[in-house]
């Protein structure tokens, strides 16, 4: 299984080389909200609270732009069938989570930099505390939105469902990604955070563990 969901993902990144879909759709929509937003604050200085909260705001919409591709892709190319007929749905839901954990870090992590050199008022005070809310945080972004993919790969109107259906899956887990960026910046301390930290990492483990077990249903219907 491993290696069947390690071949699925090489294929998918050797796609992602040639075609650069998702990670144009990213970077241009990283560089237009990010200069939309420096544009329309001009030279005012805009609070602590309001940066944490803006950063994982840019981070949201830029999955929106990118990260749907994950199944698309496979209905567009015709190769579902293919994939039904060779891997196991459990395989192929791992090869596409690994993927697309690798690209929601890569996009993070370049949101992160920029946003830190562009806004003078995003200086984390507490580094540990961010590090370990952004590890969680994409990894319950990218888990979500790898099954939210799969559940409108088969849909119609593809562009318009998916944010509808990610809005409010991710609502809780934006909401408390916000919350503990605030308490980095602020310099609170780590076991003040620490029930914050549990909950986002029981969304993880409750959308990994309901993608699981769902995404057998989702795949063949």
């Amino acid at each position: 299984m491993k290696i069947k969901a390690y071949a699925l993902f090489k294929k998918d990144f050797h796609s992602e080389l040639r075609t650069r879909y998702a990670v144009n759709s990213l970077v241009m929509f990283i560089i237009v909200a990010i200069s939309v937003i420096l544009f329309s604050i001009g030279n005012e200085r805009i609070s602590q609270g309001l940066t944490g909260g803006l950063f994982w705001v840019v981070i949201f919409f830029s999955a929106m732009s990118g990260l749907a591709r994950a199944f698309v892709s496979e209905e567009e190319r015709g190769t579902t069938l293919v994939l039904q007929l060779i891997a196991s749905p459990s395989t192929i839901f791992s090869g596409k989570l690994l993927f697309n954990l690798i690209l929601v870090f890569m996009m993070n992590i370049v949101i992160a930099l920029l946003y830190s050199a562009m806004f003078d008022a995003f200086v984390i005070k507490n580094f540990l505390l961010f590090l370990v809310t952004f590890l969680l945080g994409n990894i319950g972004l990218a888990i979500s939105s790898t099954i939210i993919a799969a559940i409108i790969a088969k849909a119609g109107s593809k562009g318009t469902l998916y944010p509808v259906l990610s809005f409010p899956i991710l609502l809780p887990l934006i909401l408390l990604l916000v919350h503990l960026t605030l308490n980095s910046l602020d310099g609170t301390s780590f076991e003040q955070s620490i029930f914050e930290l549990a909950m986002v990492a029981c969304y993880d483990v409750i959308m990994l563990s309901a993608s699981y077990m769902l995404f057998d249903f989702v795949w063949k219907d």
